[in-house]
């Protein structure tokens, strides 16, 4: 079961930069190739700039070329949660962290091996923690 975070809307404001706040809040979206972390090298872990879960690691990051740094699965099963989102007149899948709900982006079934997935996260939904080295959280 997920640690659930609560916070009011001045706490989180409060807590999170603009860019961070919009897109983790709001459900907003950075714009394509403008990220911090889209081309990023650096190995450790991706966690939630909302509450720090490990979300994704460098392992299994991947250039996409779709302007937004993406993943072909998440840190572990339990990291994040989907849902359908149907906005802007398109049927994507959400992709939300499963500890504070914050928006990361969405997952799209046209990744590479070995699960075939995409997860398209904003760089403002995430903070690299080099010291969480790989495979670990």
């Amino acid at each position: 079961m997920p640690n659930r975070v609560q916070k009011s809307d001045a706490e989180w404001r409060q807590e999170l930069t603009p860019a961070q706040y919009h897109v983790l809040r709001e459900k907003g979206t950075e714009r394509p190739f403008t990220g911090e972390y889209e081309h990023a090298k650096q190995t450790g872990t991706y966690r939630c700039a909302g509450c720090g879960k490990p979300l994704f690691r460098s392992d299994e990051k991947f250039e996409s070329g779709s302007g937004w740094p993406s993943f072909w699965a998440p840190a572990e099963n339990d990291a994040v949660e989907t849902a359908v989102d149907t906005s802007y007149g398109m049927r994507r899948t959400e992709v939300t962290c499963a500890d504070c709900g914050g928006h990361l982006g969405h997952v799209f079934d046209d990744g590479p091996r070995p699960t075939g997935l995409r997860y398209c996260i904003n760089s403002a939904a995430l903070t690299l923690d080099p010291a969480a080295g790989e495979g670990t959280s």
